[in-house]
C-alpha cells in the first residue's frame, strides 16, 4: 500500500471535476481562519465530527473554538463538536475555524450569516459577498444616519447591540475620466 499524497482524495478537486468524492479516505479538505486564509488538512473519516476536524487541523482545546461549514452557496453553518459532516456528499469541502466561544450574526447584502469572531474586515466582507474587491466597496448601514464605508483593512466590531448590516456596491473610479 502506498502512503504518498496520490492516495489522498482531494474533496475540492473531485467536486471541481464533477464527481463525488470516493467512499473511503483519507481525504484532503481545507480549513480557513477569520481572514479566509485556507490550508489543506488530511482526515481519514468520511463523516467526521466537528471535534475530529478541529483535531485534524491541529487545534488544541477544541472546546474554545468554533467550526463552520462553508456551504457551496457561500453561506456559513456552524458545526458543533458532536455533529458530523459527510465529506462524500458533495459541497462539503471547506471549513472555517475561529478561536472563540461565541458567534455573531451579521447581514450582508440582505443575507444573514453567522461569523465566529467579534470583528470583521472590509476585505473579508467582500470575499463573503463574492464580489470583485477591486471594483466593489462595502458599507456599514447606519439607520437614520449616513452609511459608513468600510475599508479593506478596517475592522468593524460585531459585539455591540443588535445586528450589524452591510451592503456592497460598485465604487466609482476616476480611471479614464477626461
Amino acid at each position: 500500500m502506498t502512503t504518498g499524497t496520490t492516495d489522498i482524495e482531494d474533496v475540492a478537486a473531485s467536486l471541481a471535476a464533477g464527481r463525488k468524492p470516493r467512499a473511503h479516505g483519507p481525504y484532503r479538505m481545507e480549513v480557513g481562519d477569520a481572514e479566509l486564509a485556507f490550508r489543506p488538512v488530511r482526515i481519514d473519516d468520511p463523516v467526521p465530527t466537528g471535534r475530529q476536524i478541529l483535531d485534524a487541523a491541529g487545534i488544541r482545546q477544541v472546546e474554545e473554538h468554533l467550526l463552520f461549514l462553508v456551504l457551496s452557496n457561500g453561506e456559513l453553518e456552524e458545526l458543533r463538536l458532536d455533529e458530523t459532516a459527510d465529506l462524500r456528499g458533495g459541497g462539503v469541502e471547506r471549513f472555517l475555524i475561529f478561536a472563540s466561544a461565541e458567534s455573531y450574526r451579521i447581514e450582508l447584502d440582505r443575507k444573514v450569516l453567522e461569523w465566529g469572531a467579534c470583528a470583521i474586515s472590509g476585505r473579508v466582507l467582500k470575499r463573503l459577498a463574492g464580489v470583485d474587491p477591486a471594483t466593489y466597496g462595502v458599507w456599514l448601514e447606519v439607520r437614520g444616519g449616513e452609511d459608513q464605508p468600510v475599508g479593506d483593512s478596517e475592522l468593524v466590531r460585531l459585539d455591540g447591540k443588535g445586528l450589524e448590516r452591510f451592503f456592497t456596491g460598485i465604487t466609482q473610479t476616476t480611471e479614464g475620466a477626461a
